[in-house]
């Protein structure tokens, strides 16, 4: 079992930023790729950032040059950087990784519940 938890979101003005956490815990034997995703209300899942477990990135166009993706394997978390937010970002935003546990040593797509972020005046 594991379990994702995201932390960091909330409401800010446009222009505004905000960071979001996501700690991995549980039958972790190693986590590969980490991702934020998010969803806006009537639209589709969209990818807004990834990391590799080799530390390579790759960033939506629509927040290229807004938001920054980065792990700390130390403590099994991703983080998401989010600066001159737009209402455009408003959405839940979830946080995947792709994990091999430690039972089986299968891999497992993984999620979290989701964290609203809300841009607003």
């Amino acid at each position: 079992q594991v379990q994702l938890v995201e932390s960091g979101g909330g409401l800010v003005q446009p222009g505004g930023s905000l960071r979001l956490s996501c700690a991995a815990s549980g039958n972790i034997f190693t986590i590969y790729t980490m991702a934020w995703y998010r969803q806006a209300p009537g639209k589709q899942r969209e990818l807004v950032a990834s990391i590799t477990d080799g530390g390579d990135t790759d960033v939506a166009e629509s927040v290229k040059g807004r938001i920054t993706i980065s792990r700390d394997d130390g403590k099994n978390t991703v983080y998401l950087q989010m600066n001159n937010l737009k209402a455009e970002d408003t959405a839940v935003y979830y946080c995947y990784a792709d994990v091999k546990v430690t039972l089986g040593f299968f891999r497992r797509d993984c999620w979290g519940q989701g964290t609203q972020v809300t841009v607003s005046s």
